[in-house]
């Protein structure tokens, strides 16, 4: 049976779809020792397909993690700044697994981890409009009308975001606690919107993506998603 070779490169979890059309797209993948194109079709059963000169083959087990990344981590699989990542947080797990989606290095909260494509795919992708909850705090106290710009509409980097829920959930010794709902998460959202109200971040944290919650992990802990919590995933 011939798979489109994107979908290949996910069902064997290496990558997201996506990410696989940008490596195949950058000239990073062979066929048979020839470039490769997206939407190439191939069988698996007869072609070669390799990724930096290195074949690859798929997994038969699919591996789901929830991970809190502590801050000072990039959430990548290597650096080449040679900064902490988070696979030395994941040494215990003999399947390979990535990241859907990222924090950067000073936030801290809620990753999910895995080698399943399709599932990666799906949390990634915008269209699902799986909401993100993050705890933030800020430096003062946030006025009024700090807040009602974060809940309007803004523009980051020549785009308009999609509405943004905050609320306030507690204020203490000159800071103010903030809920931040997205459903879109683009990089660095949340820092770029403070900054353009005037607001001093000094903590961000993710608490949740869909159904999923941190619970009670501690920064650096992880565990393997239990089986209703994979069926939602599978499910999305």
């Amino acid at each position: 049976m011939e798979l489109r070779l994107q979908k290949y490169i996910s069902d064997c979890g290496i990558m997201s779809r996506r990410a696989a059309e940008k490596e195949i797209e950058a000239g990073h993948v062979t066929v048979n020792g020839e470039k490769a194109s997206i939407g190439q079709k191939i069988n698996p059963q007869e072609d070669t397909v390799k990724i930096k000169g290195r074949p690859i083959k798929n997994v038969s087990k699919k591996t789901y993690v929830l991970l809190y990344k502590p801050r000072g981590y990039v959430t990548t699989m290597k650096d080449e700044l040679d900064r902490k990542c988070i696979p030395e947080l994941l040494t215990e797990i003999k399947e390979r697994v990535y990241p859907c989606g990222r924090l950067d290095m000073e936030s801290e909260g809620l990753v999910i981890l895995t080698n399943d494509g399709e599932v990666a795919d799906k949390l990634m992708h915008p269209r699902f409009h799986l909401d993100k909850v993050y705890h933030v705090k800020v430096k003062t106290e946030i006025t009024a009308d700090q807040l009602e710009k974060l809940n309007g509409e803004m523009v980051i980097d020549d785009y308009t975001i999609k509405p943004v829920k905050v609320a306030i959930t507690s204020r203490k010794e000159g800071t103010t606690s903030l809920r931040f709902i997205l459903n879109e998460g683009r990089n660095r959202q949340i820092r770029n919107m403070c900054e353009q109200v005037g607001l001093e971040i000094l903590r961000l944290k993710r608490i949740s993506v869909g159904e999923l919650n941190i619970g009670t992990l501690k920064p650096g802990q992880w565990k393997f998603l239990n089986h209703s919590e994979t069926e939602y995933l599978r499910s999305l």
